[in-house]
């Protein structure tokens, strides 16, 4: 298959979409994203590292921006191929990825073929296996091996935003409470000592727990504390001896890792805590000249990403990073999953001033 750049961008999304795509399938659609920006885009050096395909202008200018977007999709739920709705004036464009996130990697592209000489030199990322575990996404690898491309001034993930710039991101923590007991025969329970019973101390710290509300560069994060899972039981005559509560906890980038920890660790004081899934946050750093000036571009609004992005990657190496990208992110990994034909080139717009 053959995709056509200089095209409308939401044409271009309903090819991307139409690219079968799913997480560790990206081949096809890489190798067309590749094909195309070098035949369509001779002012950019394109390599390619696995199912991942890079690109960059060599401008000489003073300030470089990175747009990365991945190309995998969660599993097709009768969302595939695209579909189009609507009038002229409002249409609706239907399908897998459509919002998660192939409208942004469209914004994108279009921008990499119809923007030979932008006022920033701009690096392109379009990565592999972003929808699975963390250690297949194919931004780690570009990082270990690659980490060259992935170096500027600001970082633009194309991750759903309803066209609105969401800057940086919340942490992201799981953690396990371990409870302990004396296994019994139920006839006998007195005997014994109920772990799942011992679970009702830390459940009630977590009914009673007021989560933070927390204003940065003015920007409101929400933080939260939840019970996810409980797990145990032995049989239906045994009293357990064992149970396991799983929390998540979304905390504000204000904190650190450490930070969060520390504070899950004294609100379940008392209690055998393990972390067992952990994702820093990003910080929203709206106040470099770059970012600062993207905000301008898109009409001065900006809004707190709740949730976690791979914004956090790039803040890791010491960029300010923001979620922009067309569609509803409340949509993305849904049947019914689709994106306005307006926001997208709304969100092109709003890009094609801010590069130049």
């Amino acid at each position: 298959m053959s995709l056509d750049l200089h095209a409308d961008p939401v044409d271009l999304t309903a090819a991307l979409v139409d690219t079968f795509s799913v997480s560790g399938a990206e081949a096809e659609l890489a190798t067309a994203v590749q094909e195309a920006l070098r035949t369509q885009a001779p002012h950019l050096e394109v390599v390619r590292n696995g199912d991942a395909v890079l690109a960059r202008t060599n401008l000489g200018r003073g300030s470089r921006v990175v747009l990365a977007g991945h190309l995998d999709t969660v599993p097709e739920n009768g969302n595939f191929p695209s579909r189009r709705e609507g009038t002229a004036d409002d249409e609706i464009l239907h399908g897998l990825g459509t919002v998660d996130m192939k409208g942004g990697d469209a914004v994108f592209l279009h921008l990499a073929a119809t923007l030979p000489s932008p006022k920033h030199d701009v690096t392109f990322v379009f990565y592999d296996n972003e929808e699975v575990e963390a250690v297949k996404n194919g931004l780690g690898r570009i990082e270990r091996e690659l980490p060259e491309w992935l170096a500027g001034d600001l970082a633009i993930v194309g991750e759903p935003s309803n066209g609105v710039i969401e800057a940086g991101c919340q942490g992201t923590m799981r953690v396990e409470l371990r409870l302990s007991g004396t296994r019994a025969h139920t006839a006998r329970a007195w005997m014994g000592e109920n772990a799942i019973h011992a679970l009702a101390e830390p459940l009630r710290r977590l009914a009673e727990y007021t989560p933070r509300i927390v204003d940065i560069d003015g920007l409101t994060y929400r933080e939260g504390l939840q019970a996810t899972s409980i797990s145990g039981g032995v049989a239906g005559n045994v009293v357990p001896d064992a149970a396991v509560l799983t929390v998540n906890h979304r905390f504000a980038p204000d904190r650190d890792a450490a930070a969060a920890e520390q504070h899950l660790r004294e609100v379940f004081d008392g209690f055998d805590l393990s972390v067992v899934d952990l994702s820093p946050g990003a910080l929203p750093g709206l106040s470099a000249p770059a970012a600062a000036e993207l905000v301008a571009a898109a009409g001065g609004r900006a809004a707190a990403k709740l949730g976690w992005t791979d914004v956090a990657r790039f803040a890791a190496r010491g960029m300010p990073a923001v979620n922009f990208g067309p569609g509803n992110p409340t949509l993305a990994h849904t049947k019914q999953e689709n994106v306005r034909a307006a926001e997208i080139r709304q969100v092109t717009e709003v890009l094609r001033k801010f590069l130049g």
